[in-house]
């Protein structure tokens, strides 16, 4: 019996399908990237834990369907496409595709649609179009905008009243003539050198807040079971999304569970490219690998802040050193055999463990100290079924059983380990250790075998 917690409810519930009638169905939706820039490691921290979490209850014979939308208009990329003097499409086209490279390296997988909001510009114009004729909106000077007033259940997930929301303001909703300083735009009137569609209103584009019910009504109707997203989303913009399909429907709520990742920092100061601390996804990669970052962000439960350093890193990098070498250890010839007997520990016994932490608002931190008591128990445990056990969960995980790269090496490193196998072939044993300490300064290890040196960096 899985228990999430609800942001919503502010508790843990157990978890039901909206639809019983649909059995073990579920509908999810997270909130995906705007594509005016790269995809960093606070993005990466979201879509793995929601990644995971997809793959665990496929695990538990959960029909999922994932839906991510991609925002590709909004003021950021239209400012950006003016400052880089390209066209605005162009530049979503490039971050969108630099996006699905970098979920691809994650290996995040579990998306079952990726919805851009320009697709859906029909159905956006049909939510504001009902908005207005049930007087939650308003026309004024700029555009259409929703007036929080008017909506009695506004700041339910975030616990803020309407009068809270007067100091903040969301993207694309700054106007002199709101009725409330929090209303938000539904749809803005372009300029001339905007991009923008036809409406009853005027030529215009969305506001930032309805391309996601405007996808999720066309996917899943008024209601579904999982809305996710990072914790800083929560006000104003998932508080927008229950204000407007709620709104339009009369139907609560729009999401029966509301689940928010925590925070990612960089040496506790919040990731920004003014302080030099932003780190994209596919720098990260470049320098450590996508299977640290997997890991580094796993390890940790999917609510709780991650705070990153280099020392977090190395101590990731350390800890899968430990899990490659007791999977190598597993499949040693030599490994043991038990099959456990009286006075050995049984599989089971960390299965019913691994899965309670897990069923418990996917409690990872716990399942993975799991993995790592199994390593200590390595001399008393029937190697075959470990592996077994390993490779289910690694479904999930996605960072136990991984591809080894083989590691670049340096030509200069070649050229050495050359020379030294030519002072070897004339028993020149003098010349041929010079050269291995030479390389072994340069932080590489000559192992001599029969067919020739394999090559190692020095970890």
């Amino acid at each position: 019996m899985i228990k999430i917690y609800n942001t919503l409810s502010r508790k843990k519930e157990t978890l039901k399908p909206l639809d019983n009638a649909r059995g073990k169905k579920l509908k999810l939706f997270v909130c995906g990237p705007t594509v005016y820039d790269s995809a960093h490691i606070g993005h990466a921290r979201t879509y793995l834990a929601f990644d995971m979490i997809v793959k665990y209850l496929k695990e538990k014979d959960y029909d999922v369907f994932y839906l991510q939308n991609i925002t590709d208009l909004d003021d950021k990329i239209i400012n950006r496409a003016r400052e880089s003097k390209i066209f605005w499409k162009d530049l979503t086209k490039k971050f969108e595709k630099a996006y699905l490279q970098d979920m691809k390296a994650l290996k995040i997988n579990s998306v079952s649609k990726y919805a851009r909001a320009t697709d859906y510009i029909k159905e956006i114009i049909g939510q504001t179009k009902k908005l207005l004729k049930k007087e939650f909106a308003y026309q004024i000077e700029d555009g259409v905008y929703y007036n929080i007033s008017k909506f009695k259940d506004y700041g339910k997930l975030s616990h803020r009243t309407v009068l809270q929301a007067e100091d903040a303001v969301s993207r694309i909703d700054e106007a002199k003539d709101k009725r409330n300083k929090g209303d938000f735009a539904l749809w803005k009137f372009s300029k001339s050198d905007e991009p923008s569609w036809s409406s009853p209103w005027g030529q215009g584009r969305p506001g930032w807040h309805i391309e996601d019910t405007a996808i999720t009504e066309k996917f899943f109707g008024a209601q579904y079971d999982i809305h996710g997203g990072a914790r800083d989303l929560i006000f104003p913009h998932h508080e927008a999304e229950i204000s407007q399909m709620e709104a339009i429907s009369g139907k609560k709520p729009l999401a029966k569970y509301w689940l928010h990742t925590g925070f990612l920092t960089v040496n506790n100061q919040k990731m920004s490219k003014s302080l030099g601390n932003f780190i994209t996804i596919n720098d990260f990669i470049n320098k450590h690998s996508a299977r640290v970052l997997r890991f580094l962000v796993l390890k940790n439960h999917y609510r709780s802040p991650i705070d990153y350093s280099e020392n977090a890193v190395l101590q990731a990098k350390r800890e899968l050193e430990r899990i490659d070498e007791f999977v190598g250890y597993l499949g040693c010839p030599t490994s043991p055999k038990i099959k456990g007997d009286v006075g050995h520990p049984d599989i089971k016994q960390f299965q019913k463990r691994f899965e309670a932490a897990m069923e418990d608002d996917f409690n990872a931190p716990k399942a993975v100290a799991v993995i790592f008591e199994l390593m200590r128990q390595r001399d008393v445990l029937n190697a075959k079924d470990v592996l077994e056990f390993l490779k289910q969960i690694d479904k999930f995980f996605n960072f136990i059983f991984w591809p080894k790269v083989k590691e670049k090496i340096p030509q200069e490193i070649i050229n050495l380990a050359e020379k030294r196998e030519n002072y070897r072939k004339e028993k020149n044993w003098q010349k041929a250790d010079e050269i291995r300490k030479e390389m072994t300064k340069l932080g590489w290890l000559a192992e001599d075998a029969k067919e020739g040196p394999n090559l190692k960096k020095i970890k």
